[in-house]
Formats: C-alpha cells, sequence, structure tokens
C-alpha cells in the first residue's frame, strides 16, 4: 500500500509576510566559561561514570563516606563533588547529613 502525501495549501487567507521575523538571539546557554578545577572535576567525573556506568553517583556517594569516616576532609569533598556532577540531589542529601552529625553509615541500602 503506497501512502501519498500532499502538503496542506495556505488557505487561510492570511497574507505572508515579505520580510522575515527579527528574532533575538542571546548568550548561548553552554558558553564553556568553566574554570580548570570545574573541567578537572567534569573530567574526572566522566571518567568515573565510564568505569560505572549508571552506579557511578553511587559509587562515589560511597568513596565520599568512606574518605569523611576516615576524616580525610579533602578526599570527601573531591568524591563529594564527583557525586555532586553525576546526581546533585544524592550529593545534597548526602552533605546535609554529614553537616548535621548524622553520619550515614546507618542509611546506605
Amino acid at each position: 500500500m503506497t501512502i501519498n502525501f500532499s502538503a496542506a495549501a495556505n488557505n487561510n487567507g492570511l497574507p505572508i509576510p515579505h520580510h522575515p521575523a527579527r528574532i533575538r538571539i542571546g548568550q548561548p546557554a553552554n558558553d564553556n566559561q568553566m574554570g580548570a578545577e570545574s573541567r578537572e572535576m567534569l573530567n574526572a567525573a566522566l571518567r568515573h561514570f565510564a568505569e560505572h556506568g549508571l552506579a557511578a553517583a553511587q559509587q562515589a556517594r560511597r568513596q565520599a563516606e568512606d574518605a569523611f569516616f576516615a576524616g580525610d576532609r579533602e578526599a570527601y569533598r573531591w568524591w563529594l563533588g564527583i557525586c555532586r556532577t553525576l546526581d546533585s540531589r544524592m550529593a545534597a542529601k548526602l552533605a546535609a547529613q554529614n553537616s548535621s552529625g548524622q553520619g550515614v553509615a546507618s542509611q546506605n541500602p
């Protein structure tokens, strides 16, 4: 069975304007103006995602938890940043739990 297509004609009687509409073009949303530290974090998060797939954010959270309980603040901030890059809600929840002093060891799935 063949399908025939015929474009609709302009039968509404409205004239087509002779000049193109003026469109204001704003700044691009992704202007790549990130700093070296942000670029490094993004690259690390992408490498981590390539290694762990869809479980990458959860794995980064576990790494952050381990660093937090080991008292390694620098590693904790690094893994929290990777987790934040991959899943901002998960990272926000982790940071809130750690800043309130609750800890997260008993709340792991």
